[in-house]
Protein backbone atom coordinates (compact mmCIF):
# COMPACT_ATOMS: atom_id res chain seq x y z
CA UNK A 1 0.00 0.00 0.00
CA UNK A 2 1.54 3.21 -0.99
CA UNK A 3 0.77 5.70 1.74
CA UNK A 4 -0.95 8.96 0.27
CA UNK A 5 -0.29 12.46 1.85
CA UNK A 6 -2.20 13.74 -1.30
CA UNK A 7 -4.56 16.66 -0.60
CA UNK A 8 -5.24 18.73 -3.61
CA UNK A 9 -8.41 19.39 -4.89
CA UNK A 10 -10.11 18.89 -1.44
CA UNK A 11 -11.53 21.94 -0.05
CA UNK A 12 -10.67 22.77 3.62
CA UNK A 13 -12.62 24.93 5.95
CA UNK A 14 -11.08 27.09 8.95
CA UNK A 15 -12.06 28.45 11.64
CA UNK A 16 -9.94 31.39 13.56
CA UNK A 17 -8.43 31.63 10.39
CA UNK A 18 -6.70 34.52 10.76
CA UNK A 19 -5.19 33.81 13.92
CA UNK A 20 -1.71 33.20 14.68
CA UNK A 21 -1.80 29.39 14.06
CA UNK A 22 -4.72 28.81 11.73
CA UNK A 23 -3.68 31.85 9.29
CA UNK A 24 -0.28 29.54 8.92
CA UNK A 25 -1.89 26.43 8.46
CA UNK A 26 -4.66 27.71 5.87
CA UNK A 27 -1.08 28.98 3.57
CA UNK A 28 0.29 25.89 4.25
CA UNK A 29 -2.32 23.73 2.87
CA UNK A 30 -3.23 26.43 0.26
CA UNK A 31 0.52 25.46 -1.09
CA UNK A 32 -0.11 22.07 -1.06
CA UNK A 33 -3.79 22.65 -3.56
CA UNK A 34 -6.47 22.61 -1.31
CA UNK A 35 -9.10 25.11 -1.77
CA UNK A 36 -9.23 27.12 1.55
CA UNK A 37 -12.03 29.19 3.19
CA UNK A 38 -10.65 31.49 5.56
CA UNK A 39 -13.34 31.85 8.44
CA UNK A 40 -12.72 34.67 11.02
CA UNK A 41 -14.99 36.68 13.03
CA UNK A 42 -12.88 39.92 11.20
CA UNK A 43 -13.39 39.94 7.79
CA UNK A 44 -10.89 41.45 6.81
CA UNK A 45 -7.80 39.72 8.24
CA UNK A 46 -9.51 37.04 6.64
CA UNK A 47 -9.51 37.99 3.57
CA UNK A 48 -5.56 39.07 4.23
CA UNK A 49 -4.82 35.40 4.74
CA UNK A 50 -6.86 34.42 1.73
CA UNK A 51 -5.10 37.04 -0.45
CA UNK A 52 -1.63 35.59 0.46
CA UNK A 53 -2.70 32.52 -0.73
CA UNK A 54 -3.76 33.24 -3.89
CA UNK A 55 -0.79 35.65 -4.07
CA UNK A 56 1.07 32.89 -4.06
CA UNK A 57 -0.59 30.44 -6.44
CA UNK A 58 -3.47 28.89 -4.10
CA UNK A 59 -7.26 29.30 -3.88
CA UNK A 60 -8.80 30.88 -0.93
CA UNK A 61 -11.75 32.98 0.19
CA UNK A 62 -11.93 34.92 3.40
CA UNK A 63 -15.34 34.36 5.17
CA UNK A 64 -16.93 36.17 7.73
CA UNK A 65 -18.14 33.98 11.06
CA UNK A 66 -19.16 33.88 14.30
CA UNK A 67 -18.39 30.83 15.27
CA UNK A 68 -21.23 31.36 18.76
CA UNK A 69 -23.75 32.34 16.23
CA UNK A 70 -25.20 29.58 14.03
CA UNK A 71 -27.12 31.82 11.64
CA UNK A 72 -23.86 33.33 10.98
CA UNK A 73 -22.11 30.28 10.73
CA UNK A 74 -24.76 29.06 8.12
CA UNK A 75 -24.33 31.83 6.33
CA UNK A 76 -20.59 31.14 5.31
CA UNK A 77 -21.22 27.43 5.38
CA UNK A 78 -23.42 29.26 1.77
CA UNK A 79 -20.76 31.11 0.88
CA UNK A 80 -18.19 28.32 0.74
CA UNK A 81 -20.81 26.13 -1.45
CA UNK A 82 -20.78 29.10 -3.62
CA UNK A 83 -17.40 28.93 -4.19
CA UNK A 84 -16.57 25.31 -3.57
CA UNK A 85 -19.34 23.03 -3.91
CA UNK A 86 -17.91 20.91 -1.21
CA UNK A 87 -16.56 20.63 2.27
CA UNK A 88 -13.60 17.93 2.95
CA UNK A 89 -12.15 19.24 5.83
CA UNK A 90 -12.80 21.29 8.69
CA UNK A 91 -10.59 22.78 11.34
CA UNK A 92 -11.92 24.43 14.11
CA UNK A 93 -9.48 26.45 14.80
CA UNK A 94 -11.27 29.38 16.68
CA UNK A 95 -10.49 29.46 20.29
CA UNK A 96 -8.10 31.12 22.99
CA UNK A 97 -8.13 32.65 26.52
CA UNK A 98 -9.13 35.83 28.42
CA UNK A 99 -6.65 37.59 31.04
CA UNK A 100 -10.23 38.16 33.39
CA UNK A 101 -10.15 34.74 33.55
CA UNK A 102 -6.90 34.01 34.18
CA UNK A 103 -5.90 33.62 37.44
CA UNK A 104 -2.59 36.17 38.75
CA UNK A 105 -1.23 37.58 41.64
CA UNK A 106 -3.65 40.54 41.39
CA UNK A 107 -6.77 38.40 40.33
CA UNK A 108 -7.35 35.38 42.84
CA UNK A 109 -9.45 32.54 41.73
CA UNK A 110 -12.59 33.73 44.33
CA UNK A 111 -12.54 37.05 42.42
CA UNK A 112 -12.49 35.87 38.41
CA UNK A 113 -15.78 37.14 36.45
CA UNK A 114 -18.40 35.00 36.00
CA UNK A 115 -19.07 36.49 32.33
CA UNK A 116 -15.19 35.99 31.71
CA UNK A 117 -14.98 32.02 32.58
CA UNK A 118 -18.36 31.49 30.30
CA UNK A 119 -17.13 33.39 27.46
CA UNK A 120 -13.81 31.05 27.52
CA UNK A 121 -15.69 27.89 28.24
CA UNK A 122 -18.53 28.93 24.93
CA UNK A 123 -15.74 30.32 22.50
CA UNK A 124 -13.46 27.06 23.10
CA UNK A 125 -16.46 24.61 23.23
CA UNK A 126 -19.40 25.76 21.98
CA UNK A 127 -16.97 27.80 19.65
CA UNK A 128 -16.09 24.30 18.16
CA UNK A 129 -19.51 22.02 18.93
CA UNK A 130 -21.52 24.77 16.64
CA UNK A 131 -18.87 24.70 13.39
CA UNK A 132 -18.92 21.23 13.57
CA UNK A 133 -23.48 21.19 13.70
CA UNK A 134 -23.21 23.56 10.35
CA UNK A 135 -20.35 21.92 8.61
CA UNK A 136 -21.07 18.29 9.82
CA UNK A 137 -24.09 18.33 8.03
CA UNK A 138 -22.57 18.38 4.88
CA UNK A 139 -19.88 15.60 5.58
CA UNK A 140 -22.65 13.63 6.75
CA UNK A 141 -24.81 13.77 3.71
CA UNK A 142 -21.40 13.86 1.66
CA UNK A 143 -20.48 10.76 3.47
CA UNK A 144 -17.12 11.42 3.92
CA UNK A 145 -14.99 13.93 5.64
CA UNK A 146 -12.38 15.27 7.94
CA UNK A 147 -12.61 17.12 11.42
CA UNK A 148 -9.82 18.69 13.48
CA UNK A 149 -10.13 20.65 16.56
CA UNK A 150 -7.54 22.57 18.19
CA UNK A 151 -7.39 20.88 21.79
CA UNK A 152 -3.90 21.47 24.13
CA UNK A 153 -1.41 20.93 26.73
CA UNK A 154 -3.69 22.10 29.14
CA UNK A 155 -6.20 19.74 28.34
CA UNK A 156 -4.47 16.73 29.61
CA UNK A 157 -3.31 18.18 33.06
CA UNK A 158 -4.70 21.09 34.17
CA UNK A 159 -2.19 24.34 33.75
CA UNK A 160 -2.34 26.71 36.44
CA UNK A 161 -3.71 30.05 36.35
CA UNK A 162 -5.72 29.31 33.46
CA UNK A 163 -9.15 27.67 35.22
CA UNK A 164 -11.44 28.04 32.36
CA UNK A 165 -9.65 27.32 29.19
CA UNK A 166 -8.07 23.95 30.46
CA UNK A 167 -11.71 22.93 31.33
CA UNK A 168 -12.81 23.45 27.86
CA UNK A 169 -10.03 22.23 26.36
CA UNK A 170 -10.31 19.10 28.21
CA UNK A 171 -14.18 19.24 27.01
CA UNK A 172 -12.55 19.41 23.45
CA UNK A 173 -10.53 15.62 24.14
CA UNK A 174 -13.86 14.44 24.96
CA UNK A 175 -15.59 15.90 22.35
CA UNK A 176 -13.65 14.41 19.58
CA UNK A 177 -13.68 11.12 20.64
CA UNK A 178 -17.66 11.43 21.07
CA UNK A 179 -18.36 13.21 17.36
CA UNK A 180 -16.04 10.05 16.49
CA UNK A 181 -18.21 7.50 17.46
CA UNK A 182 -21.01 9.29 16.48
CA UNK A 183 -20.42 10.22 13.08
CA UNK A 184 -19.22 6.56 12.24
CA UNK A 185 -22.42 4.96 14.35
CA UNK A 186 -24.75 7.17 12.16
CA UNK A 187 -24.11 8.05 8.99
CA UNK A 188 -20.11 7.02 7.56
CA UNK A 189 -17.41 5.11 8.68
CA UNK A 190 -15.41 7.35 6.12
CA UNK A 191 -15.94 10.60 8.47
CA UNK A 192 -12.99 11.23 10.49
CA UNK A 193 -12.94 13.50 14.00
CA UNK A 194 -9.14 14.08 15.28
CA UNK A 195 -7.77 16.95 17.26
CA UNK A 196 -4.10 18.46 18.02
CA UNK A 197 -2.68 19.68 20.74
CA UNK A 198 -0.01 22.39 20.52
CA UNK A 199 2.62 22.40 23.16
CA UNK A 200 3.48 25.94 23.96
CA UNK A 201 3.78 28.58 20.88
CA UNK A 202 3.61 32.00 21.40
CA UNK A 203 0.70 33.98 20.72
CA UNK A 204 -1.06 37.02 21.51
CA UNK A 205 -3.20 35.19 24.14
CA UNK A 206 -0.40 34.04 25.84
CA UNK A 207 2.37 36.43 25.50
CA UNK A 208 1.54 38.51 28.63
CA UNK A 209 1.94 35.19 30.56
CA UNK A 210 4.89 34.10 28.91
CA UNK A 211 7.30 37.26 28.70
CA UNK A 212 7.89 40.34 30.66
CA UNK A 213 6.30 43.37 28.82
CA UNK A 214 9.74 45.79 29.72
CA UNK A 215 12.65 42.95 29.36
CA UNK A 216 11.32 41.60 26.35
CA UNK A 217 13.09 37.82 28.85
CA UNK A 218 10.73 35.18 29.56
CA UNK A 219 8.67 35.18 33.00
CA UNK A 220 9.09 32.55 35.66
CA UNK A 221 6.37 30.76 34.01
CA UNK A 222 7.60 30.85 30.56
CA UNK A 223 11.15 29.61 32.10
CA UNK A 224 9.29 27.00 33.70
CA UNK A 225 7.87 26.02 30.72
CA UNK A 226 10.97 25.53 28.44
CA UNK A 227 12.30 23.23 31.71
CA UNK A 228 9.65 21.26 31.53
CA UNK A 229 10.00 20.71 27.54
CA UNK A 230 12.23 18.29 26.83
CA UNK A 231 13.54 19.92 23.08
CA UNK A 232 14.18 23.31 25.26
CA UNK A 233 11.62 26.06 23.75
CA UNK A 234 8.62 27.13 22.11
CA UNK A 235 6.68 25.17 19.28
CA UNK A 236 5.94 27.54 16.09
CA UNK A 237 3.04 27.49 14.11
CA UNK A 238 4.75 26.40 11.15
CA UNK A 239 5.13 23.28 13.34
CA UNK A 240 1.73 21.79 13.73
CA UNK A 241 1.55 21.82 9.67
CA UNK A 242 2.41 18.25 8.97
CA UNK A 243 0.64 16.79 11.46
CA UNK A 244 -2.61 18.27 10.24
CA UNK A 245 -1.96 17.39 6.56
CA UNK A 246 -1.25 13.99 7.76
CA UNK A 247 -5.07 13.39 9.74
CA UNK A 248 -6.60 15.21 7.04
CA UNK A 249 -5.09 12.86 4.25
CA UNK A 250 -5.46 8.84 3.82
CA UNK A 251 -2.08 8.55 5.29
CA UNK A 252 -4.58 8.50 8.66
CA UNK A 253 -7.02 6.58 7.32
CA UNK A 254 -7.58 4.60 10.48
CA UNK A 255 -7.25 6.87 12.66
CA UNK A 256 -10.44 8.34 14.42
CA UNK A 257 -11.41 9.74 17.55
CA UNK A 258 -7.43 10.53 18.21
CA UNK A 259 -5.57 13.27 20.13
CA UNK A 260 -2.32 14.25 18.63
CA UNK A 261 0.26 16.01 21.05
CA UNK A 262 2.54 18.53 19.56
CA UNK A 263 4.44 19.95 22.30
CA UNK A 264 8.22 19.09 22.08
CA UNK A 265 8.10 16.32 25.17
CA UNK A 266 6.19 18.05 27.48
CA UNK A 267 3.24 15.99 27.54
CA UNK A 268 6.18 13.06 28.42
CA UNK A 269 7.63 14.71 30.88
CA UNK A 270 7.47 14.76 34.41
CA UNK A 271 9.42 17.18 35.54
CA UNK A 272 12.38 14.47 36.85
Amino acid sequence: MRVNFDLSGKVAVLTGGAGVLCSEISKQLGAVGVKVAVLDLYLDKAREVADEIVSAGGIAIGVNADVLDKESIKAAKEEVLRAFGKVDILINGAGGNKKEATVTDELKFFDLSVDAMRWVMDLNFLGTVLPTQVFGEIMAKQGTGNVINISSMSAFTPLTKVISYSAAKAAINNLTQWMAVYFNHNYSRNIRVNAIAPGFLLTDQNRYLLVDSKSGNDTDRGKLIKEHTPMGRYGSPDELVGAVIWLASDAASFVNGAVIPIDGGFLAYAGV
